[in-house]
Order: C-alpha cells, then structure tokens, then sequence
C-alpha cells in the first residue's frame, strides 16, 4: 500500500484536501520546520552526556518531511492513532509520539494570530479590539469529525446533528479576503454554529 507522503508526492495536486496547504506551501513548510528541529537538536546536543558516539543509535523510521506530513495530517483529518500509524507505516505510539513532537515545532514557526500576540498585554489587547472596530470582520465556522466516542456523554457532548457526524467545532476570524487572521478557536465540541455568539450578530462584526 503507498504511503500518505508517497502519494503526495505523486499526485501534489491533492495535498491542500490532504493536509489543508498547497504542495508549495507544504514544502516550505518543511524547510522551515528542518530548520527549527536542527536548531532544537542542537540546544540538546549542548546540554547531553553523551556515551555514543553522535549518530549512533536506532535510525528513524519516518524522513523529516514524512513526520512534518504525518502531522499535518492529522490536524486536517484527525484519524486514531491507530490509523495514522498504519497510513504512515508505522507503530500508534510512535505516530503519536511524532505528531506532538513536530506540533510544536510547527506551534514555533507558524505566526500567531493577531489577538493571540497580544492576549496576554492588557492594554495592548484593548487598543487592538478598539481599532477593529473600525474594520469589517469575516466570521466562519468549519467542522472536523472524529469517530464517534465510545462514551454515551461524550457521544452527546460532540454530536452535531448534522449527518449525525460527531465534529469539533473551529471558529476563524479575519479581515476581508483573509489577509490578516484575527482570532482561531479550535476543537470546541457541540451543536452550536457560533463558538463566541456575543462577537457575531451577521456574517461581519462592524
């Protein structure tokens, strides 16, 4: 059976349905993310006690753009681990492991939204959303299925109602025609279309 990467690279194309980015961008995406895990590794080297020589031990079985690919996948179609381990070849503890490594390499090197960058400035938060005010707001919401949990309370925590799917919820605020992103609440469970229905009256917030 091919491999998620190997048909990516087969067909680019597919990669925004796949992974939510163009192939360009998934490329870039890569570079930027090598770079960031060979400068992590580098802080690690300086503070290990070695005792093999350095490039020893158990080899990777998953390439660097490999891994960056199994986590981007798993943001866009959010499959078990299980399922993830198989599509990529490999055991769910490791598909597991790899995924919340290269989450946070990719948390480092993709921009944060703008009231994201000033949440924690009081002052700086309240500038920002005055300034908004004077800008229209495109609000959309996106639904993500997951399987559907084995839990009676979790089934009805997360069931949507729509094609009797059990989604989580995301919520993206930008300017128009997306040019700067505002604000992302993600993974929010439930039936409700609107994640904060105070900031949303239309589709723009004036």
């Amino acid at each position: 059976m091919i491999s998620t990467f190997d048909y990516i690279q087969k067909y680019p194309s597919r990669a925004k349905q796949l992974l939510g980015i163009s192939y360009e961008q998934f490329i870039d995406l890569i570079n930027c993310a090598k770079q960031c895990h060979e400068e992590e590794q580098f802080k690690l080297e300086q503070s290990k006690v070695r005792i093999h020589r350095r490039g020893g031990g158990r080899k990777e079985i998953l390439s660097i753009p490999e891994q960056v690919c199994l986590c981007l996948f798993y943001l866009r179609q959010i499959p078990t681990s299980e399922v993830l381990g198989m599509l990529f070849g490999i055991s769910k503890t490791l598909s597991n492991d790899t995924f919340h490594y290269w989450r946070k390499i990719l948390r480092k090197i993709l921009p944060a939204s703008l009231l994201e960058q000033v949440g924690n400035k009081e002052g700086d938060l309240m500038i920002v959303q005055e300034i908004l005010t004077s800008f229209k707001l495109i609000v959309d919401s996106l639904e993500q299925p997951i399987d559907r949990p084995s839990d009676n309370e979790k089934q009805k925590k997360f069931f949507s109602g729509k094609k009797k799917q059990h989604p989580k919820k995301n919520q993206v605020i930008s300017l128009p025609q997306g040019k700067d992103l505002i604000d992302i609440k993600v993974g929010y469970p439930g039936p409700t279309a609107d994640i904060n229905s105070q900031s949303r009256t239309t589709n723009f917030i004036c």
